[in-house]
Order: C-alpha cells, then sequence, then structure tokens
C-alpha cells in the first residue's frame, strides 16, 4: 500500500509512529496519524488545515486533552453524559489519585520499535487510498490521509467538526489546490 504514497506523507506515517511512541502507546491510532500529519509544518495537510482556520498549536492541544482523557472523543463523552457520566469528572478524580495524566500513560512502556496500526489507523489508511482514486491522483499524499481522517467517524473528525469542518469543507479544499 506504500508504495503509492508521496514522500510527505510517508513521512506522516512516520511521524505517526513517533507520536505514538512519544505518548507511550503500544499501536499508532488515528489520531496519532493525525498528529504525524500536524508534524510535519511544511506539509500538505498543515497548509490546508490552515487555509480552514485550524493551527498546529490547535490540533497537538486537542490531541493532548484526548489522551488525557484516555482517547474518548467528545461524542463519546457527550454519549456518556446522557447516563449521567461526567467524563471530565471521571478524569479529574483518576488524576487526583493516580497523578496528572493517568489515563494517558499506556499500561506499559513499549520496547518495540515497530508499533502496529490500530484499526481506525488502518481503516483510515485504506480509505486514503480510496480518496485517492476518488480524486483521480496517482498518488497517495498527506490531503488524502485528511480526507480519510475527517471522514471517519472519531475524535479527529469531532475536533474538526467543531470548528465548522466537515469533509466537504476539506474536499473543497483540496480541490483547490
Amino acid at each position: 500500500m506504500f508504495e503509492k504514497f508521496t514522500h510527505d506523507a510517508r513521512r506522516a506515517v512516520v511521524e505517526a509512529q513517533a507520536a505514538a511512541h512519544e505518548a507511550g502507546a503500544r499501536e499508532i491510532s488515528a489520531q496519532a496519524v493525525f498528529a504525524g500529519l500536524a508534524r510535519i509544518e511544511d506539509g500538505e495537510a498543515v497548509r490546508l488545515l490552515r487555509d480552514l482556520g485550524v493551527s498546529r498549536e490547535d490540533v497537538f492541544a486537542e490531541l493532548a486533552r484526548v489522551r488525557r482523557r484516555g482517547g474518548i472523543s467528545d461524542a463519546d463523552a457527550e454519549a456518556l453524559t446522557e447516563f449521567g457520566i461526567d467524563v471530565d469528572q471521571i478524569v479529574e478524580r483518576v488524576e487526583q489519585t493516580h497523578g496528572p495524566g493517568a489515563l494517558a500513560q499506556a499500561s506499559r512502556p513499549t520496547r518495540r520499535n515497530h508499533l502496529p496500526f490500530t484499526e481506525d489507523a488502518k481503516n483510515a489508511l485504506q480509505m486514503s487510498v480510496r480518496e485517492a482514486q476518488d480524486l483521480g491522483d496517482k498518488h497517495l499524499g498527506q490531503e488524502h490521509l485528511l480526507l480519510a481522517l475527517v471522514k471517519q467517524r472519531g475524535p479527529v473528525a469531532d475536533f474538526l467538526a467543531a470548528r465548522g469542518i466537515d469533509y466537504p469543507a476539506v474536499r473543497q479544499a483540496v480541490g483547490k489546490r
């Protein structure tokens, strides 16, 4: 699959692995792929996000917030609220007992150099191939990864949706490149 990736798209995947490692994760999640895209300052994804009004700092702050909550997305937190469960209150209590960032930490540090992809990250990678095909592009770039992430339900799409950015908005921005 990676043979069709542009150099910058490959860099984003490498950065995703680095972000996952730094977070102490045992797998590369869709959020780590998003972090990988944001870590490349001169990349197409960062340019697209900036054009849509989202800075790299916004991305990093949101990813830290989601990681602090143990990966729970806003949609999931909202659904839990309907059952009387306040995720932020639970996070605060866990941190009071176990220390700051207790839910953000992996259960045990990994020493492996290669991390596997989570199911949501695999889906995003597969969807990015379809995005490139749908746009008639011969190579898969960062813009296709971003399109796949915003199309997929989860913390990345929630973060962008809260800023009024949905799949059609990103697709339109990609079309202007």
